[in-house]
């Protein structure tokens, strides 16, 4: 590799998506074989040369750890790469980035100026729904538009901002900061024509916007749809359909009759929204609406913010890819604005009983929101609702446990931090609530401890025998059903003995040693998956 090559790769590296450091083996093959890297200056590689090497051929100045290595008796040269906060490139102007090639194997491909805008924008550097658009003009907006925001606010229930229903349109304009202007007009920004575009104006100056709504059958296209509208009028026309085909079950809470719509409003509306605010407007692509059988799908063009994953989307700090944006909405009354939409999806899913909302799809390139539909869990749904009536209402780990705890039966405090997105103490401790009120019973000590529904909630749940199978087995049936086990097979393992009393491994390794102390059975072998138990001879 040269010199010209290394720093290519550097920079390539430095441009990719993520916030962790990135590491370069010079004299590791992709496959991993070692095959040595070659001495760079004389005799020996001086890391400090290839640190200045990489800082005088990097625009901005590039700052990596350089380190020499002897693996399998070979040289091999480890430089760490930082993450870049903004598009790094080469002295003579060269600007790669990290993909995946066409064969599936990781490449460096050229970094084009709307994916450094891209990337600007994912890690909170760039607003581009602030840029202002050149070739555009007040005229290029929509009056109809602007009474729509109005409108939207009016009928927000104190959650837009009524300060601006009285402004005239330039005012309204320029207090969101969708135009730049004095006492005239000078300029329009990316939000004003998001927000009251004109079509033909939003065709011709912003091509990247588009959204789509889809109905499916199986293989079958129904509705396949693509608009260029402003999004306001874009969440109103979603919405439209949206109620057109959400369909109602009713579900009686002792005189009152409460709703389980098929998908919850509230859950869809924050889906839509957060796919119009947060997807990257510099990639030619479409939002998708897709409706199944099963299913609602939204799939937004561009990934995660930086900082974002899937396994803290639920405690992660708000970072919006398009912050002006996100305001208007607010302004307008259309989200939330503790910024906390995707608790709401999740919330509303859950006290519907459906199963929670996923967004395992999504990657680098795309965010993919499913909302699970088909038959719902009355009982659950009805569950909730006595709870809120009795002026108990469920938070929302709340209803991640409990969900997940009818669905699985049984979880361990790990689990449950992990569903929850938080520390197992925190977790312990939601738990432990959920015991003092009476829905949540606790089994076994320490580590071994496991937790399932309690009775009352599964004779609430109308499942009462299933409380009985989770409890399982008292301590002196468990012991009497290893003894009858190895009486018939001769012998019992640890994890058969998990498997038969339905327990932990590690409760089953405590109860064997229990039946040991009392005399009743001895230990064959002395460690690892050998070890089995017998009865004691006579």
């Amino acid at each position: 590799m040269s010199d010209g090559d290394l720093v290519d790769a550097i920079v390539c590296l430095a441009n990719r998506p993520g916030s962790g450091p990135a590491w370069l083996l010079v004299g590791v093959e992709d496959d991993g074989r070692i095959t040595g890297a070659r001495s760079r200056h004389g005799d020996s590689t001086d890391p400090l040369r290839i640190q200045s090497l990489v800082a005088g051929r990097t625009r901005p100045a590039l700052s990596v750890r350089a380190e020499c290595h002897v693996l399998d008796d070979l040289p091999v040269l480890l430089i760490e790469v930082p993450v870049a906060r903004a598009p790094v490139g080469t002295s003579d102007g060269r600007y790669l980035r990290r993909a995946l090639g066409g064969d599936g194997r990781p490449a460096c491909i050229p970094m084009h100026f709307h994916e450094m805008q891209a990337m600007q924008a994912n890690r909170g550097a760039l607003d581009y729904s602030a840029m202002t658009v050149q070739g555009a003009h007040w005229s290029d907006l929509d009056p109809l538009e602007l009474e729509r925001f109005r409108r939207f606010v009016r009928e927000s229930q104190g959650r837009g901002d009524a300060s601006l229903i009285d402004l005239s349109d330039v005012e309204l304009a320029k207090a969101l900061g969708a135009v730049e202007a004095n006492h005239e007009v000078s300029a329009v920004r990316v939000l004003g024509l998001l927000l009251f575009g004109r079509e033909e104006a939003l065709r011709r100056l912003l091509p990247t916007h588009e959204v789509a709504f889809q109905v499916l059958a199986g293989q079958k296209v129904e509705v396949n749809d693509f608009i260029r509208w402003p999004l306001l009028r874009v969440v109103e026309e979603l919405l439209t359909r949206f109620r057109a085909r959400n369909k109602e079950e009713e579900v009686m809470v002792g005189m009152l009759r409460i709703a389980v719509p098929d998908y919850p409003p509230a859950a869809f509306r924050e889906g839509v929204a957060n796919a119009l605010i947060h997807r990257d407007y510099t990639r030619l692509d479409a939002i998708h609406v897709q409706w199944h059988d099963d299913r609602i799908e939204i799939a937004s063009p561009g990934g995660f913010p930086e900082g974002v994953r899937l396994d803290n989307l639920l405690v992660t700090q708000p970072r919006p890819r398009n912050p002006l944006l996100a305001d208007a909405f607010k302004r307008a009354g259309i989200v939330e604005r503790t910024a906390r939409g995707i608790d709401t999806i999740y919330h509303e899913q859950l006290r519907n009983g459906r199963p929670a909302p996923s967004y395992a799809r999504s990657n680098e390139t795309g965010v993919v929101l499913v909302l699970p539909g088909g038959k719902a869990n009355l009982a659950f749904a009805a569950f909730v609702a006595e709870e809120s009536q009795a002026a108990r209402p469920l938070s929302l780990d709340d209803l991640l446990l409990l969900n997940q705890l009818w669905l699985d039966r049984r979880l361990t405090t790990a689990h449950a931090a992990s569903l929850i997105q938080k520390p197992e103490t925190e977790a312990r401790t939601r738990l432990q609530r959920l015991v003092e009120a009476g829905l949540v019973e606790a089994r076994g000590e320490r580590k071994g401890r496991s937790w399932h529904l309690s009775a009352a909630t599964y004779r609430r749940l109308g499942e009462p025998g299933a409380y009985v199978r989770q409890r399982g087995f008292e301590p002196l049936q468990q012991q009497q059903m290893v003894r009858q086990y190895i009486e018939t097979h001769g012998s019992i393992t640890r994890a058969e003995a998990a498997e038969l009393c339905r327990i932990s491994s590690s409760q089953a390794y405590r109860l064997l040693q229990k039946l040991e102390k009392m005399g009743l059975i001895v230990q064959i072998g002395r460690r690892g998956r050998g070890v089995r138990y017998e009865a004691k001879p006579r």
